[in-house]
C-alpha cells in the first residue's frame, strides 16, 4: 500500500474537540523538559501538551492547525521540522507530540530538534509492535497497519538520531482526553462516531473502502457480542500499553 498525505488544512477543524490534553501525558513531558525556560514545539498543531509556565514557540507547516490554536496560545511559525529557522542551540528545550510519523524526513527533523536545543528533546512517538498488538489495528484494520509500519520510524532509529536517548513507556489510560487513534481501547463504540474519526489521522490514509468495512464489521461485533468476548476484559482495563513512548535525548548544556 502506498503512502498517502494528510491534508491537514481539510482535517484540522476536529482537532480542537477531540485531541485534547490529556493531563497524565502532559504531565510527564512536561517533567522530561527539565526546568527549560524556552521550548521549541514542533508539528505543534493546535497546540496540545504546550507548558504554560513556560516560554513556547510553536512550529507547524499546517495552516489550518495553525489557525486551531487558541488565542491564549502565540501564533506558530510556518516551518517544516526538516529546516528550523533557528540557530543552533537557540532553546533550552524541544518537543514534538505525536507527529513525527507525518514529516517527510523524520530522521532529519529529529537532528534538527537536536541542533537548536541546548537542553532535553522530548519525542512522544508510537512503537510499532505496540501498535501491532491493538485490537482496533489487529481485527478490522491491517491496513493501517502495515501504513503506519511504513511512516513511524523505529524507536531505536529515532533515539540514534537524536545522539542517544532514554525511552519511557507510556501508559494510555481509560478515560485519556486525547482522542488519539489508540485512546479509545476501552471505549470501542466511540469509533463509529464520525467526529471522533475526524481528529484521527489514520483514517484518511485508507484506501477507498477499507473504512466503511471495518466500522461495518465493529458495528456487528458490538452487536452480536462477539467484540465483548475477545476484548471486553478491558472495559474494566484502567491502563494499556498501546506502545506510546517517550523518548528523552537530555543533550548538553
Amino acid at each position: 500500500m502506498s503512502r498517502r498525505s494528510i491534508d491537514y488544512d481539510r482535517h484540522a477543524a476536529a482537532y480542537p474537540s477531540h485531541r485534547r490534553t490529556d493531563p497524565h501525558i502532559a504531565a510527564r513531558v512536561h517533567a522530561a523538559l527539565g526546568d527549560a525556560r524556552t521550548v521549541l514545539n514542533v508539528g505543534a498543531g493546535a497546540g496540545s501538551y504546550e507548558p504554560d509556565d513556560r516560554h513556547v514557540v510553536a512550529v507547524e507547516p499546517s495552516a489550518g492547525m495553525r489557525a486551531q490554536r487558541p488565542p491564549r496560545l502565540a501564533p506558530a511559525i510556518a516551518a517544516r521540522a526538516e529546516q528550523l529557522p533557528f540557530d543552533d542551540g537557540a532553546f533550552d528545550a524541544a518537543m514534538a507530540i505525536v507527529t513525527i510519523h507525518h514529516w517527510e524526513d523524520p530522521t532529519a527533523g529529529l537532528r534538527e530538534l537536536r541542533r537548536v536545543a541546548r537542553g532535553p528533546v522530548v519525542v512522544l512517538t508510537f512503537d510499532v509492535d505496540g501498535l501491532a498488538r491493538f485490537w482496533m489495528m489487529s481485527d478490522y484494520l491491517p491496513e493501517a497497519l502495515a501504513d503506519d509500519g511504513a511512516r513511524f520510524p523505529a524507536i531505536a532509529d529515532v533515539v540514534e538520531a537524536l545522539g542517544g536517548a532514554r525511552v519511557e513507556p507510556l501508559s494510555v489510560l481509560a478515560d485519556c482526553r486525547d482522542g488519539f487513534f489508540e485512546a479509545y481501547y476501552a471505549r470501542p463504540e466511540m469509533y463509529l462516531d464520525p467526529a471522533v474519526r475526524a481528529a484521527q489521522s489514520v483514517w484518511p490514509r485508507l484506501p477507498t473502502g477499507v473504512e466503511e468495512r471495518a466500522l461495518a464489521a465493529l458495528e456487528a461485533d458490538l452487536r452480536s457480542g462477539a467484540w465483548e468476548e475477545r476484548h471486553g476484559h478491558l472495559r474494566l482495563a484502567p491502563e494499556y500499553d498501546s506502545g506510546l513512548r517517550l523518548v528523552v535525548s537530555d543533550g548538553v548544556e
